[in-house]
């Protein structure tokens, strides 16, 4: 590469991701990270002995991750352990029902009979569907750079066939009757930002990466995945600076120059990613130029996923009946989607992610204790402009009375050590666009080339990776964004 230098801002998994593949083909590469650890939305905290992964903990499609270590000869085993976890979730309802979610054929199937005998025949034909939009829409797209309208048509025919304009639970209620069943099959979307009332049927692919693959853990935490990313990355040359945040992306006419941070650093660079939020890097960093000013109408006028409220807690105690990953549905499905997405309304119920690592890696806490977190999608800021200063310690309370009464009744006698994180906590710790714990929501319409472009349209040496850009959020999604921007980059950057 001939001492070319690329600079990244954002030690997300996009920007890991995007700098390993740098690094590894001869690029000199720089990561510039505002907070004090890397990871993004993959953050965490030690407290009273505990330690808790921000997010993303859902692992699936671990081949590429692997291809990241692969690039160079090395083995991701060497720095990161991955163990797998079943069943993949257990769904709980209000009424007492309860679906084990496995790639165990006999099981799951048996699990589809207990709710409807008649949808197993269904089902069937719902992952022969899953298989198509998998080979189509991941396979052969999901590191595609849609960098002009000629590629979208390219991809219009299978899109088409597989009636991309539909939606997930559209689509799933096509094959299965049961409702149940319905929201078992459709629920993946909102880990992924997506309302899966409006979220395209492409997305039903989830199904088959993780039939295929399984779903994983970090033994230690997403966090540790993390760190065997920033070793990889470091053992080949890279660097990583951290707790500087990136004040301006500068540019000379229609070019990148280079970056300059809060504390005044500044760094040279013949092409500059930002695996930062999209607002934030257009309106602010990029605030400079007119296209800056420019992009960052455009994107105040589509549409952002919502947010999420977390409550992490420690507790006295160990849950060997509470799985690893566990969705608590609420009362509604479909008018609480409406209620988040459309009418940002908070309401009274809600529905949970209940994450227990513990229960797969005991190391996560004191022994005899446990580690968990709750999560429950709410409105963003810009549809919910409240103080939740305020609201969010009543959320918490009404979040952990909900487990007690489902799952752990003693639970708050049981506490050791709680924090919760908010919208507003989004939006000053990540800079995230309306506190947006995704990014833009993944409806057709802010799909592939519909989406922020891998590489900008008129700043030729200015790219983009992460949940902002194609394919979308998710470890799998990002890690692809990165995968097609490291081609254009390289490309770009040997002529």
């Amino acid at each position: 590469m001939g001492g070319k230098r690329a600079a990244i801002i954002g030690a997300g998994f996009g920007g890991l991701a995007l700098a390993i593949r740098l690094q590894s083909a001869g690029v000199d590469t720089t990561i510039i990270e505002a907070r004090d650890k890397p990871g993004g939305r993959a953050y965490y905290w030690e407290r009273d002995g505990f330690t808790f992964d921000a997010g993303p903990t859902v692992i699936t499609d671990p081949r590429c991750l692997i291809e990241l270590w692969a690039l160079s000869g090395r083995s991701m085993s060497d720095d990161v352990t991955l163990e797998p976890v079943s069943p993949f979730y257990r769904l709980n309802w209000p009424d007492g029902t309860q679906f084990d979610y496995s790639n165990d054929e006999t099981q799951l199937r048996a699990e589809i009979a207990r709710l409807n005998p008649m949808d197993l025949q269904g089902y069937e034909k719902f992952l022969d569907y899953s298989a198509g939009v998998h080979a189509e829409g991941y396979e052969k797209l999901g590191a595609t750079a849609f960098l002009d309208f000629a590629t979208m048509i390219k991809a219009a025919p299978a899109l088409a066939r597989y009636q991309a304009w539909r939606s997930v639970y559209s689509m799933v209620s096509h094959f299965v009757q049961n409702e149940k069943l319905r929201e078992a099959l459709s629920f993946h979307t909102l880990l992924v930002g997506g309302n899966p009332m409006t979220t395209s049927a492409i997305y039903a692919l989830i199904h088959t990466i993780e039939k295929r693959d399984g779903v994983w853990f970090a033994k230690g935490g997403t966090n540790r995945l993390v760190a065997g990313m920033v070793t990889h990355f470091e053992r080949l040359g890279g660097t990583l600076r951290l707790g500087d945040p990136v004040a301006q992306i500068e540019t000379v006419g229609d070019r990148v120059s280079g970056v300059r941070t809060e504390s005044g650093w500044h760094m040279e660079a013949d092409a500059v990613a930002s695996n930062a939020d999209i607002m934030h890097s257009y309106r602010d960093l990029l605030g400079g130029n007119r296209r800056g000013a420019r992009m960052a109408e455009a994107l105040s006028a589509k549409r952002f996923s919502p947010s999420l409220f977390i409550v992490h807690f420690g507790i006295k105690g160990t849950w060997p009946g509470i799985p690893h990953h566990s969705i608590l549905f609420g009362p509604r499905y479909r008018g609480l989607l409406t209620d988040i997405f459309d009418h940002g309304v908070l309401s009274e119920d809600f529905a949970l992610y209940l994450h227990h690592p513990t229960v797969t890696d005991p190391s996560l806490a004191p022994e005899g204790h446990s580690t968990f977190y709750a999560l429950a999608p709410v409105p963003h800021l810009g549809k919910l402009p409240v103080d939740w200063g305020e609201i969010g310690p009543i959320l918490e309370k009404r979040i952990l009375d909900e487990i007690g009464r489902r799952l752990i009744p003693d639970i708050h006698e049981r506490i050791v050590t709680k924090f919760h994180y908010a919208p507003s906590d989004f939006a000053v710790d990540l800079r995230a666009h309306h506190g947006s714990a995704f990014s833009l929501e993944p409806i057709l319409t802010q799909s592939a080339w519909f989406r922020t472009h891998n590489r900008d349209d008129a700043i030729s040496n200015l790219y983009f990776t992460g949940a902002g850009t194609h394919p979308g959020a998710g470890i799998p999604g990002v890690v692809a964004s990165a995968k097609a921007t490291a081609g254009l980059m390289l490309e770009d950057l040997r002529r």
